[in-house]
Formats: C-alpha cells, sequence, structure tokens
C-alpha cells in the first residue's frame, strides 16, 4: 500500500464521508473510557466537532476545548458545536497551547495516525493532563497486512483488481504492539489497551458506493475512480461478494479502532 497525505479542509465532505462511523466508535470509547461528569477536556484533532459535540451529549463535561489544525475546521466546529462550555482555537497535537495540567481529560479520535510527530504528541498530551487526569485516544486499527479501517473493504477490493492502493499513513501506533511500545516510551505507565469494533448499515449497495467514492477525496477512493469503466465494474462486483448484501439489500460491515486510556501518575 502506498501512503498518502490526506487533507481535511472540508468538513461538510468528511461528515458525509466519516461522519456515521466516528461516532459510532465515539460513543463506545467514551463509555469505555468511563470519565466522571463536569470535568475540563480537551479534544485533540477535534476537526468538524463532531466527537466534540458527542462528548457533551454524552460526558457532560464542565469545559470542553476543541484544538485543531484547519481553520476551516475551527470555524466550522464553533458553528455548529454551541454549547456554553465548548470552545475551539487553531493549534497542533505536537504543541498544545496550554500550561501544564490544565485539563482532567484528554483525548484524541482518530488522528494519531496523521500527527507527524507522534511520540512529541503524546508527550504533550500527558503534560496538559492534571494529575491522576485521563489521557485517552484510538485510531482505526491499520497494518500493512490489516484494513480495519471504514475503507477497508474497499481498499482490499483496489488492490486485488490493481495490485496497490493508495491510503493515509500507517503508524505503528495504530495496532496494540506499537501503540503499547510508544506509550510506555513517551512515560505513560498506568494504561490499558483495546480494540473496539462498530458496525454500520447502509441501505444498499449504491449507498455504500456512494458514501465510499462520491462524498470525500480519500486516497483509496481516489484509487477506485482512477481504475479504468471495465476495472471499476470488477472492483463493484467483487464488493458485492465482499459485503454480501442481505435479503432486503441492506449491507452491513464493521470496522476496528485501536484505544487506550491511561491515568496520570500524581
Amino acid at each position: 500500500m502506498a501512503e498518502t497525505r490526506v487533507a481535511f479542509d472540508d468538513p461538510d465532505a468528511y461528515e458525509q464521508y466519516m461522519g456515521r462511523w466516528s461516532r459510532a466508535i465515539g460513543e463506545k470509547f467514551l463509555a469505555w473510557v468511563g470519565a466522571p461528569k463536569s470535568l475540563s477536556w480537551l479534544d485533540v484533532g477535534c476537526g468538524s466537532g463532531a466527537f466534540t459535540d458527542l462528548i457533551v451529549r454524552r460526558a457532560a463535561p464542565g469545559r470542553i476545548v476543541g484544538i485543531d489544525p484547519s481553520p476551516q475546521q475551527i470555524e466550522h466546529a464553533a458553528k455548529t458545536v454551541t454549547a456554553p462550555q465548548a470552545e475551539f482555537r487553531v493549534g497542533t497535537a505536537i504543541d498544545l497551547p496550554f500550561p501544564d495540567e490544565e485539563f482532567d481529560v484528554v483525548v484524541s479520535a482518530l488522528v494519531i495516525h496523521f500527527v507527524p510527530d507522534r511520540p512529541k504528541a503524546f508527550r504533550e498530551m500527558l503534560r496538559v493532563t492534571r494529575p491522576c487526569g485521563i489521557v485517552a485516544g484510538y485510531t482505526w486499527r491499520k497494518s500493512p497486512t490489516i484494513l480495519d479501517a471504514p475503507y477497508g473493504p474497499l481498499a482490499r477490493a483496489v488492490i486485488e483488481i490493481a495490485g496497490d492502493v493508495m491510503t493515509s499513513a500507517i503508524v505503528p501506533e495504530a495496532m496494540p504492539e506499537g501503540l503499547r511500545a510508544t506509550l510506555a516510551a513517551e512515560g505513560y505507565r498506568d494504561f490499558e489497551i483495546t480494540t473496539i469494533e462498530a458496525s454500520q448499515t447502509f441501505r444498499d449497495f449504491e449507498d455504500y458506493w456512494i458514501s465510499q467514492t462520491a462524498t470525500f477525496p480519500h486516497p483509496v477512493a481516489m484509487s477506485a475512480l482512477a481504475l479504468s469503466g471495465r476495472d471499476r465494474e470488477r472492483l463493484r462486483d467483487s464488493l458485492r461478494a465482499t459485503l454480501k448484501p442481505a435479503a432486503d439489500g441492506t449491507v452491513t460491515y464493521p470496522s476496528r479502532a485501536t484505544a487506550f486510556k491511561a491515568r496520570k501518575p500524581k
């Protein structure tokens, strides 16, 4: 699989492409983290604000700050997440613009694999967390041989037809063993790692196909659309066989994320 950079400057398109998956995985992640109500939260890489909004509704924070490097995403988040305890700022995971021990809970949702200096990001997240506070995050489970992200079925089918596919970065922290090694190296001690699975159902195969190829310019989608017309039909036939639509035509399949949660020492 060839890697490429993905830009997330169109929040509406990203919401159509990934929103349903983000919420499904995010709800299970927050239940697993189990943070008490009324705490101070930081959402690192908040994007369009979808996960920030989920935190507001599910975890009842006393305060939550979302930070993202994209001004367009921050503008969108500020317009759509109007809870009084929420605020948004432009900033990066490797240089969090906050003093030490600012937040009770620091989280990162589907962002880790896009951070260029992940060890520094993990150190920064720990730095701005208060003693006994929670640091947690998750990203799609992915390796050179495993693609458990929502675009996994499409990517595997493109490889079957074309021999290769463009995809976002594959990083060690997307798998439990790599994540465990990085956390330990960056000073995390009391941590847990798990795999979270969520499924989504599409109305029919065309609904699935549109969600994966016509909503957001992800590199896997671009790889699929770059095929010849004949190969694209082969791709669709392969996907139908793999996804096995139900008797009513619906398409359901799971995706999996690697997640961690840690307590900052006193």
